[in-house]
């Protein structure tokens, strides 16, 4: 089977949703007492980063099925999109502010937007 060279989205997307887990873990670990924030903060920025990469390598392949990957992927960023809307109004129910909501928003953003990215790549890597 002749089976095009595809940028390794999925992995980059596998490891950018550990970092945003393990910065999860490391902030749930000290709540409700004051949490350190600078490896949280790296672990965010590191994920940002893996996000900003796969989208640029995925911007860059030619004759790829993009009509497939916006039809699939403008779905799981809705469903995503309420899923972390659900996560993010628990944080704020349970009196979460400041600089770790802050953290925590912007983990959730980049799980909202990577994972219906692998839904969608995954998709139309075999149409």
């Amino acid at each position: 089977m002749n089976e095009r060279t595809l940028p390794p989205v999925t992995q980059l997307g596998m490891a950018s949703l550990a970092l945003i887990v393990a910065g999860g873990i490391y902030l749930a670990s000290y709540l409700p007492r004051q949490v350190p924030l600078t490896p949280a903060i790296i672990l965010l920025g590191a994920s940002a980063l893996l996000l900003v990469v796969n989208l640029l390598l995925l911007g860059r392949v030619g004759n790829f099925a993009w009509g497939r990957f916006v039809a699939v992927g403008k779905w799981a960023l809705l469903a995503y999109t309420i899923t972390a809307g659900l996560i993010e109004f628990a944080f704020l129910r349970d009196g979460m502010s400041g600089a770790p909501l802050l953290v925590l928003t912007l983990s959730i953003i980049v799980y909202a937007v990577h994972v219906p990215v692998l839904i969608a790549f995954t998709v139309a890597r075999y149409d």
